[in-house]
């Protein structure tokens, strides 16, 4: 298999194909020589960035170009969670918006667009080129711990209409979006970060609530998507979604026709890793149509779910056919998204990142928010519980 780094076309070993399927996270701010072999050696095709990881713009600029540096045979994606409100991983310099439920309740595609856009100018000022968001999930279960505020609301046109607006925000400004969390995270009372949630739903009841958002995602090209460790019963019996062939090949491959990237959510989530080890978990990803894994912490576990998968590719589990699908699918979002690399500098990351023009359009959602609240503040009660889980990953 090649790959294609600034025109130049690098034969890749059976490693650094596999490296490629992986999405890691880390400790601590800076490349230790320790990361740094571990990335020479494993060739990791994305890395994943958490507060631990940031601390200022020029700490952060050093990072990613650190990161990249050793990456020579493919550029990495570098993404991070950055929805707004209580999922933001940037530190206070950067322009945060807030949560994906306010931008629902101004019901301003101008707004969700711009502020996406902002987000996506700051994101690659300082080298980060892909955002996981937006959040496709409708908030259709007020018992649900994780979700709540962070979705646009509880309609499913009004979600679909906001995020197509965010998704084209970050996308016409390159960076990488994910809808998440496929097919749908909304309707779950459980938090799969600590435990694996069930969905009893009937399938016509997915089909009008949970899954429009995400079929509009689709058919509007968003390039990549992340999928729920969650359960449905009208689904799949026995196996969350994230393992799912009946889900992420049948429904989202084969039904909805979509051929971008599918990222698992985090392969240490309780929700798997409470039932299958990651080296298997891995592999059955992979095998259920997921092209990206994702491990956001845990190094020995990182290395543990590369040799599994590197393993079922040699034993004939994983064919090579379905390995080179999802290499395919790699290369075209990086040949978009982040080809031709170039380094990011401190100087032009410092006239992006919190400029004026940013913030006024922050000042303009929250008074925009404000007059909504103050012409019906029944309209905009939260629903979401007070133990809301914090969405902190790894």
């Amino acid at each position: 298999m090649n790959s294609r780094r600034d025109g130049v076309i690098v034969a890749m070993t059976l490693r650094e194909q596999i490296g490629q399927l992986f999405m890691v996270g880390f400790a601590g701010p800076t490349v230790t020589n320790e990361w740094a072999s571990f990335i020479k050696e494993y060739r990791p095709g994305g890395i994943i960035f958490f507060r631990r990881n940031l601390e200022s713009v020029e700490q952060i600029v050093q990072l990613t170009n650190d990161l990249q540096r050793l990456s020579a045979q493919s550029p990495l994606l570098i993404s991070i969670d950055q929805e707004g409100g209580r999922v933001s991983r940037l530190p206070k310099e950067f322009t945060i918006f807030p949560p994906c439920e306010v931008l629902g309740q101004c019901n301003s595609r101008d707004l969700a667009y711009s502020a996406a856009a902002t987000v996506a100018k700051e994101l690659r000022a300082v080298g980060i080129n892909m955002n996981m968001a937006p959040v496709l999930d409708v908030d259709s279960n007020p018992e649900n711990p994780v979700i709540g505020d962070r979705a646009f609301g509880s309609v499913p046109e009004l979600v679909g209409e906001m995020g197509m607006a965010m998704l084209s925000g970050l996308q016409d400004n390159r960076v990488v979006a994910c809808g998440k969390h496929v097919p749908g995270h909304g309707d779950t009372a459980t938090d799969s970060h600590k435990e694996l949630p069930v969905v009893e739903a009937t399938l016509q009841r997915l089909r009008e609530v949970e899954f429009p958002p995400f079929q509009q995602a689709a058919k509007a090209g968003v390039a990549s998507m992340m999928t729920a460790h969650v359960l449905y019963r009208a689904l799949d019996s026995e196996l969350p979604a994230t393992l799912s062939p009946a889900i992420i090949q049948g429904l989202v491959r084969d039904e909805w026709r979509y051929d971008g990237l599918i990222l698992t959510d985090d392969l240490e989530m309780h929700a798997i890793i409470d039932h299958y080890g990651v080296g298997e978990a891995a592999v059955r990803a992979v095998l259920a149509g997921c092209d990206i894994l994702l491990i956001c912490k845990d190094q020995e576990r990182e290395v543990a779910a590369m040799q599994a998968v590197e393993a079922a590719v040699k034993e004939g589990r994983i064919t090579q056919e379905r390995l080179g699908q999802s290499l395919s699918r790699i290369a075209r979002v990086k040949a978009r998204y982040v080809l031709p690399y170039r380094p990011v500098t401190i100087s032009d990351a410092r006239l992006v990142v919190g400029c004026r023009s940013h913030r006024v359009l922050l000042d303009s959602v929250t008074r925009a928010h404000a007059r909504v609240v103050q012409a019906n503040p029944s309209s905009v009660a939260r629903t979401q519980p007070a133990e809301a889980s914090p969405v902190v990953h790894g």
